[in-house]
């Protein structure tokens, strides 16, 4: 009989094998280094092979915080409609260097967010079943903030209704 007990993980002590899986984790789809960092020490892996396999995989390319940010960046701008805000706190929660996460609000057309937050805004305003007209604009800012977005922007836009 198989024991399947979800606390037993199997580790990885050997280096090559940790490269090997952490290629095939990073082929998967773009990961940042501390993710991957996180997931090799999860394995098992001993900290000078840790870092040794991270810098494997920058050297082989499987592994790149540029293009990790812009990837993150625009699927989260365009998949989620999150705001630059929350986007830029999530990069650094993944400890991304301040050159990547400027590198990808690039990405991001200035024309496509604010479309992107009139969208937003006018969804939840369908939504909310506020009556009172400053109860309800508060509501209405607080959830697009809650989304990342700045809020400069979202009274520029509430100001044209």
């Amino acid at each position: 009989m198989i024991d399947r007990d979800p606390e037993k993980k199997i580790k990885i002590t050997d280096p090559h094998k940790g490269l090997e899986k952490g290629m095939a984790w990073c082929a998967y789809q773009e990961r940042c280094q501390q993710e991957v960092r996180d997931k090799l020490y999860e394995w098992g892996l001993w900290p000078e092979a840790v870092e040794n396999i991270i810098a494997e995989l920058i050297t082989q390319n499987f592994l790149n915080e540029e293009r990790f940010a812009q990837a993150y960046a625009g699927g989260k701008f365009r998949i989620k409609k999150w705001g630059r805000v929350k986007i830029k706190l999530e990069l650094k929660k993944r400890k991304i260097s301040e050159y990547c996460i400027r590198k990808a609000m690039k990405e991001i057309d200035a024309d496509d967010y604010m479309a992107t937050l009139k969208k937003v805004l006018a969804d939840y305003s369908k939504k909310l079943k506020e009556k009172h007209p400053l109860k309800r604009k508060y509501k209405i800012v607080r959830y697009a903030q809650s989304r990342g977005f700045e809020q400069d922007l979202i009274w520029e836009i509430l100001a044209f209704d």
